[in-house]
């Protein structure tokens, strides 16, 4: 293996778990992301921290829950001194890079309270979330918002608009020439206006590969995170991508009438969004799902063009690669559109990883179903660049002992997700407060258990009912369940996840050994005292 160690970190945006062809999908293939599951370990029990973009991506970024980072909802900065997976790296002379998406918001008036100039190098590396951002692109750029390079390199190739990114990319065209808005469900069945090796994926693609043959110069080893738009919404993707799925290779929609008579009453406020009425449409369904199946097979062959590039480069044995998405998507389960709440179409993610180190070779190919969090990526990577671990600040575990064969002694009984719906209509429908707008997700393997503030709790069994049709919240023979996996709740919403500063290894010298060396001699009643204490502790 070559002496440098690398990772490419590709994250593509609300790609369901099960839309890959190595996790079972019956119609979309994948070749590329196949191949690099043989060559690593796929995570079947991957889950988001929350279902939405920007607190999911944060908690991925910090190692960090979202109750513990406090960034709730897209847009809402995460706060100026936050540790991040690029200050860790940056400790141990490891460059960690961006190319495509964050959804990360500056703290400005955090940075102004401490006096950082945002545009200076400390400002930028806490404004982009601790990362160099060789090029940052969150891929939504409807009118007004700041222009994104990408328009700039549009604009090169000919396709000018006031918005080259909606009118070209995110767009179709009508048969009497003119355009058809890309956000619009109805227009997914058509070919983006752009031509493919223009469009957002392979750009990117060709972006990631332009900064690692930049830093072939550099003598540092690199964390690249590759964040892909796609399949994000805008549901639209070019020629030759727009109809290689046709809409009897759309799944069926996995949802039950039952689900819609007396539902819990946050999950009924969210079946009434927009979305999720058009969604439980089948007309719909058959004309979307397609164009999302496309930018998902677009993804793949780009992925393909990258392996390919690393190959022969050299560098396929010197970097760990890790493949994942921000959260799913519900195209019509359950009756809901978008992500937002916790079946597994939404919190459950895919995630592969491919460790090139010798000590993976045992596990190359293979399927862990032990339960994992987003959180798990940043110890995973500060463990992989040989640095310190940091439990008293990033609350995930290193994944590096399950790629190696080894099962860690004691690993998690359960994963947790959170989502703050105080931005949705939804608090408007429940005439809930803005602080109770809040809800928490425990799933131990089977049992799933969402507390909902203000109302009863959900619970859904997944090997009775892996579908989860079936919620048991308020059955009295399920209390016994609901107990625990409250009390487990509980348990983690107490644990102490702000203690940053003090890492436990300068803790654990203190007491009692650390007063009597300080010569801080509180409740000791005469020089004999003291010395026999001393000596008990070897201080004498």
């Amino acid at each position: 293996m070559a002496a440098a160690k690398n990772v490419l970190w590709i994250m593509c945006d609300q790609l369901r778990f099960d839309y890959l062809s190595c996790a079972g999908h019956p119609r979309l293939h994948t070749p590329n992301i196949d191949a690099l599951a043989a060559r690593g370990v796929r995570f079947t029990r991957a889950y988001v921290q929350s279902p939405v973009c920007g607190p999911s991506r944060m908690s991925f970024y910090t190692g960090r829950y979202m109750r513990s980072h406090g960034s709730n909802w897209n847009g809402f900065p995460l706060r100026a001194g936050e540790p991040t997976l690029g200050d860790h790296l940056k400790d141990i002379g490891v460059r960690n890079v961006l190319v495509g998406k964050t959804h990360m918001k500056a703290d400005i008036e955090g940075m102004a309270r401490l006096g950082v100039d945002p545009g200076s190098i400390i400002g930028v590396h806490v404004g982009e979330c601790g990362f160099e951002p060789f090029e940052r692109d969150d891929g939504l750029h409807p009118d007004p918002a700041p222009r994104p390079r990408y328009d700039v390199y549009l604009r090169e190739q000919g396709f000018d608009a006031p918005n080259p990114w909606e009118h070209w990319a995110n767009s179709a065209e009508g048969a009497d020439g003119g355009i058809l808005n890309g956000w619009l469900l109805a227009h997914a069945d058509k070919p983006a206006r752009v031509p493919e090796e223009h469009s957002e994926t392979p750009y990117m693609t060709r972006r990631a590969m332009d900064f690692i043959a930049a830093a072939a110069d550099d003598d540092r080893p690199w964390c690249l995170h590759l964040s892909y738009i796609k399949p994000h919404w805008p549901y639209i993707v070019p020629a030759p991508y727009h109809d290689m799925y046709a809409p009897d290779d759309v799944p069926p929609a996995v949802r039950a009438e039952q689900e819609r008579q007396h539902p819990h009453p946050v999950y009924g406020a969210f079946m009434d969004f927009r979305v999720s009425r058009n969604f439980a449409d089948d007309a719909v369904r058959r004309g979307v799902i397609p164009a999302y199946m496309g930018l998902i097979k677009q993804i793949d062959d780009q992925l393909g063009v990258l392996f390919r590039f690393l190959a022969a480069r050299g560098l396929t044995d010197s970097t760990m690669i890790v493949f994942t998405s921000d959260h799913g998507d519900y195209l019509g389960d359950h009756w809901l559109g978008e992500k937002d709440l916790f079946h597994d179409c939404s919190a459950k993610i895919p995630l592969i990883i491919a460790d090139p180190s010798p000590a993976a070779d045992a596990t190359r190919g293979s399927v862990c179903n032990a339960l994992v969090e987003a959180i798990d990526l940043a110890p995973t990577f500060l463990e992989f660049f040989g640095g310190t671990a940091k439990p008293h600040v990033m609350e995930g575990a290193s994944l590096l002992p399950w790629l190696h064969g080894r099962r860690p002694a004691a690993w998690r009984r359960c994963v947790f997700s959170e989502y703050d719906y105080s931005m949705q209509e939804a608090r408007l429908a429940l005439n809930q407060p803005i602080a109770d707008c809040r809800l928490f997700m425990v799933f131990d393997g089977r049992w799933k258990y969402i507390h909902a503030t203000g109302f009863r709790p959900m619970l859904y069994d997944l090997v009775a009912d892996p579908d989860e049709f079936h919620d048991r919240g308020a059955d009295p023979q399920f209390a016994p369940e609901r107990d625990r996996l409250r009390n487990a709740l509980l348990d983690w919403a107490l644990r102490d996840h702000n203690r940053i500063t003090m890492p436990d290894a300068r803790i654990a010298p203190y007491a009692g050994r650390q007063q009597l060396k300080s010569g801080i001699l509180i409740g000791y009643r005469d020089e004999a005292e003291v010395a026999q204490a001393k000596a008990r502790l070897g201080l004498a």
